[in-house]
């Protein structure tokens, strides 16, 4: 008994509370701090896909990242390997046809991001994106459409970090399905002929 009166005056006399105040506080700490941790993904558990289940009751949708949600049945088809693809090609896949991938380029490469429609796809934050080539927006961390091309040049050491993060991070996540190539030269026959086809 000597022990527990010692140790409360011990509180009392360090803290300046009383020994109820100061477990009370040292309680809703512990609480705080499990609420807090909880709202957090464990880091070994950042980069996983969620797993979704689903009753006719209940929705459980476990590991809390949300990268990579995807409530459509489109997940189990294999992504479409397109090879190389010019600008103008690569324009048909920005979501508009439910029945073409959702594709993006960085850096020339070209990613299947349709397991991201929310973001990627019509109406999500990112849509201008879709079907293009973004890496100086991504650069710039632009959403100007002026930005939304492949041009590189006049962009300093600090963005062309930025840009090779993006570009590690969708190397990480999406597939990788093509590249882009310029677009075929126009010959003097081939524009002569176009002229011909217009009269």
């Amino acid at each position: 008994m000597e022990l527990y009166s010692r140790m409360m005056e011990e509180i009392t006399f360090h803290t300046g509370l009383s020994p109820t105040a100061f477990f009370t506080i040292a309680a809703l700490m512990v609480v705080v701090y499990r609420t807090v941790c909880g709202m957090f993904v464990a880091p070994e558990d950042f980069n996983k896909p969620p797993t979704i289940t689903a009753s006719a009751t209940n929705i459980n949708i476990s590991n809390n990242t949300f990268g990579n949600l995807n409530f459509n049945d489109s997940t189990n088809e294999k992504p479409v390997h397109l090879g190389d693809v010019t600008e103008q090609q690569l324009r048909a896949y920005d979501g508009s046809d439910p029945n073409k991938p959702i594709l993006m380029a960085i850096k020339g490469q070209i990613y299947d991001v349709s397991t991201s429609k929310m973001f990627y796809g019509p109406g999500g934050p990112y849509a201008m994106f879709a079907g293009r080539e973004a890496s100086r927006a991504l650069a710039l961390l632009s959403f100007k459409p002026q930005d939304i091309n492949g041009n590189l040049e006049g962009l300093d050491a600090s963005e062309l970090e930025i840009l090779q993060d993006w570009e590690d991070k969708f190397e990480e996540k999406y597939v990788k399905v093509g590249q882009l190539v310029p677009e075929p030269m126009r010959t003097e026959q081939t524009q002569s002929e176009d002229k011909f086809k217009e009269s």
